[in-house]
């Protein structure tokens, strides 16, 4: 946990660092800024309740996304990340289908799909958020690029010969390899430099696109000693891609869509150094207190106050780094179980509810008191979306996608369309902060 001595280390850290030129641009209406610890839009403070909801463009061409969009804007939520990216992976749990393959052929329906969401969440008035690859192996992600360019070696997360932290220290070969790098980047070029056949509008020039992030939980590797060897390179892939995103559209934010602490090696200097560059507009910080320990997932009941104050801890640490960054903070994931950790709708929500509640509040007091904590993305909506297995599991060929990736069960963190307790949080929660 962080301290005052951890702060100080932090400062000198950042102070350390040379200064980076500030990439100056007269931004039109309707696109959102960032001044600050705040973002503006059209001249006045942005603050949000938002959501995840990573498989907008696989549903692109369905009347369901229309449905599930309709849902969060009467619920409030004006913020969505989503993903633009997925890797075709010989990985266990990559999804499919994919943006595009190793000969970088494309799959022109994800691509379409990606359009009709991105004009779809124009239309309403929301805006959107998309990450470009992922450092997980769900969406193929960093370790496809690798397998991509090495011949073919990979190791697949939760390998019993591979145990934990071997995938994220080998995906973090991802960093030092300028072969898989420059592929991510001519996938960047595609996607940010994409015209949208739906509006006719190059995505560089609408609005409706909030901002861009590197990847989905980029991490520098898994241990200490792989960390401490890939930083250099860490730092420079962060650097390079965050300017060829801004090269392409200076008018978009861009964020590194970092985990914060936890995916930083529990180092405050880290996280600051990672975000440090002027490209990079605003913090971020993802919370899952099942996931890290906090939360006994056999015993939630017993559990549960601890989980909660270790959360609202955690939160409360990256509002210090952020502020003493200058930059917004946005918790963009946050997630927990069904009570008891089970799947099946019928089980109430009521301790997810308190930590939507918790994170949210934190939200409300931040923006009150001026702060850069200003908005949050719940993980995730599953809407009307529901598993098609008596395991919860999804299969390959499935095409029922929810919040909850193909490689966790269905239903496990995911909200439905029928969770009222927890979509009342939410609303009331967006009108309080509607109305600051």
């Amino acid at each position: 946990m962080m301290n005052r001595r951890s702060l100080l280390a932090a400062s000198v850290a950042i102070a350390a660092m040379p200064a980076l030129p500030v990439m100056a641009k007269t931004t039109p209406a309707g696109f959102v800024r960032r001044e600050g610890t705040k973002f503006t839009l059209d001249g006045k403070p942005y603050h949000y309740v938002g959501a995840n909801l990573w498989y907008a463009a696989w549903i692109g061409h369905e009347g369901r996304l229309a449905r599930e969009l309709d849902a969060l804007a009467a619920d409030g939520v004006s913020n969505l990340r989503i993903a633009a990216s997925a890797e075709l992976s010989p990985l266990k749990n990559s999804v499919r289908p994919a943006f595009h393959d190793q000969a970088d052929e494309y799959y022109e329906a994800l691509l379409t799909g990606l359009d009709h969401a991105i004009a779809e969440i124009g239309k309403r008035g929301m805006k959107a958020v998309l990450y470009l690859t992922n450092f997980w192996e769900w969406s193929g992600g960093m370790a496809t690029y690798l397998l991509w360019t090495n011949g073919g070696h990979y190791i697949d997360m939760g390998d019993p010969a591979h145990p934990w932290p071997e995938f994220p220290d080998f995906v973090s070969g991802f960093y030092r390899s300028p072969t898989a790098i420059e592929r991510y980047h001519a996938h960047i070029r595609r996607i940010v430099g994409r015209v949208n056949t739906v509006t006719g509008k190059p995505y560089a020039e609408d609005p409706a696109i909030m901002g861009w992030q590197l990847a989905n939980e980029p991490r520098p590797g898994g241990t200490d000693a792989v960390v401490n060897r890939t930083l250099p390179e860490f730092h420079a892939w962060i650097s390079s891609t965050a300017r060829l995103i801004k090269s392409l559209a200076p008018h978009h934010l861009v964020s590194t869509g970092g985990e914060g602490l936890k995916g930083s090696m529990e180092r405050p200097g880290l996280v600051l150094s990672s975000q440090a560059d002027d490209t990079i507009d605003y913090h971020t910080a993802h919370v899952w207190p099942g996931n890290w320990g906090w939360l006994d997932r056999t015993d939630m009941e017993g559990t549960h106050a601890r989980a909660l104050s270790l959360s609202a801890e955690y939160v409360q640490q990256h509002v210090e780094l952020a502020r003493q960054a200058g930059k917004p903070l946005v918790v963009e994931e946050f997630g927990y179980p069904r009570n008891g950790d089970v799947y099946d709708l019928s089980v109430s929500t009521s301790m997810r509810d308190d930590l939507y509640a918790m994170i949210q509040d934190a939200v409300i007091a931040s923006v009150r008191e001026g702060g850069p904590l200003v908005g949050s993305n719940f993980w995730a909506w599953n809407g009307e979306g529901r598993a098609q297995h008596a395991d919860f599991r999804f299969k390959s060929g499935d095409t029922s996608f929810l919040g909850d990736p193909p490689h966790e069960p269905q239903g496990w963190y995911g909200v439905f369309d029928q969770d009222r307790s927890t979509r009342d949080i939410i609303r009331a929660r967006a009108e309080t902060l509607a109305s600051i």
